[in-house]
């Protein structure tokens, strides 16, 4: 039996998947670093003015969620482990010409490429991990990426704070090349795993190219995943504006949850995923994913009573501590599904559709939490928990319709299966 590497939580067993982990450190630390810095180098270094950075990024990410399928489907035609290599350079490239691009118009090219080339990468990755790793073990070899990701963002984040402190300009160009070589590292990791044999060598005789926009129920389930990943915007823009205004908690208490987050993913992440096995432990997680966040959404609200500093912050981070297990259940069940659901041979483009659900949370989050938790108060927490609530008692219907639907290209879709969620 093969023993997990020691010194560091995140890393799988010896195989693909610690491979895959390496490779997503590498990149991990730099991005890390390069998030801890990039508003005030592109308004300070690029010069463009905050509001239009803002333009530009909503522009990008648009242009990069829209990209994960074809580029998803180019991996399962040309191989995702050349794919994957190839998305990491350009990556690279597009960071690379951030450093030198001063004109606006330029800057949204670069900033559409760079996010286009973020969101076919890790379709191409998920596609590479679902050829290499066994189907019983890829929900398992995630969480140890999804650990090994917040790991890496941690560290990055630190070495990002290290440029903050000396503000100038050299300081955040050297973090933005630390970003690309972090890539180029990440590519030549990659590059020592086998390619996996394309399964999707073109479009199937009668059947569409993009196989996975008419697949209902799997469109069904990302959108469910996606109101589910609100709970990221939570913690990065709802959660900082609800503390300074609606409670009597210092605004740095936002710092530490967020801190309190990452450490616990890296340490629980891969044992929460161990018990979500096959499309029943899948269902199950998400609804108490679901339910755990109404939990966690109540507490918040309470912290808005007048209990003083002290405890106002206790109460934050007991919410917070609950949010994170109900995340760690919600990213093990979206693996699950994610994956198990997907035809072999079309992985690519499945899991860049997939991939959607948190890019949508992260363009619809700043209008829901803003109107939601600023506007509406406690109350505005509570609808927002029984959002997480409905979408998470809703993923069992979903998957039995997609299990009963079953073609035949799906080993997981049999009738034992959809008795088995109910």
């Amino acid at each position: 039996m093969r023993r997990p590497a020691r010194g560091f939580p995140g890393l799988p067993p010896a195989g693909p998947g610690r491979v895959l982990a390496l490779g997503q450190l590498a990149n991990s630390i730099g991005d890390g670093a390069f998030y801890a810095t990039s508003a005030l180098f592109f308004t300070r270094v690029v010069g463009v003015s905050p509001s239009r950075v803002g333009i530009a990024l909503t522009v990008g990410w648009a242009c990069g969620m829209l990209a994960g399928v074809p580029l998803g489907h180019l991996a399962d035609r040309r191989g995702p482990r050349r794919v994957t290599v190839a998305l990491a350079l350009a990556t690279a490239a597009a960071l690379g010409g951030l450093l030198v691009v001063r004109s606006f118009p330029l800057f949204v090219l670069v900033v559409c490429v760079y996010a286009c080339c973020q969101g076919g990468l890790n379709s191409a990755r998920q596609a590479l991990l679902a050829g290499l790793v066994e189907p019983a073990r890829r929900t398992v070899v995630r969480a140890h990426l999804q650990s090994t990701l917040n790991a890496g963002l941690a560290v990055g984040a630190g070495l990002g704070g290290l440029a903050l402190t000396f503000d100038d300009a050299a300081s955040y160009r050297a973090v933005l090349a630390m970003d690309a070589v972090s890539f180029v590292v990440a590519a030549v990791i990659l590059r020592r795993l086998p390619e996996v044999v394309p399964g999707d060598t073109g479009r199937p005789p009668g059947g569409p190219r993009a196989a996975v926009l008419r697949d209902r129920p799997y469109a069904m389930l990302m959108l469910l995943s996606a109101v589910m990943y609100l709970n990221m915007p939570i913690l990065s823009l709802g959660l900082p504006l609800w503390i300074v205004r609606r409670t009597e908690a210092p605004g740095s208490t936002a710092a530490v949850i967020l801190v309190v987050n990452m450490l616990t993913v890296v340490l629980f992440q891969v044992r929460v995923s161990r018990r979500v096995d096959g499309p029943r432990g899948a269902v199950r997680a998400s609804r108490r994913a679901g339910a755990l966040m109404l939990a966690a959404c109540a507490v918040f609200a309470s912290s808005a009573a007048p209990v003083g500093a002290v405890a106002a912050v206790a109460i934050l981070v007991a919410a917070a501590l609950i949010q994170v297990f109900a995340e760690m259940l919600h990213g093990a069940s979206a693996a699950e599904l994610g994956f198990g659901l997907a035809p072999d041979g079309r992985q690519g483009q499945y899991q860049g559709f997939f991939g959607m659900a948190p890019q949508l949370a992260r363009m619809a989050g700043p209008l829901v939490l803003t109107w939601l938790l600023v506007g509406q108060g406690p109350s505005g927490w509570l609808v927002l928990g029984a959002l997480f609530l409905l979408s998470g008692l809703a993923v069992g219907p979903v998957v039995r319709l997609a299990l009963a639907g079953s073609t035949g290209e799906r080993p997981a879709r049999t009738a034992r299966a959809a008795r088995a969620v109910r």
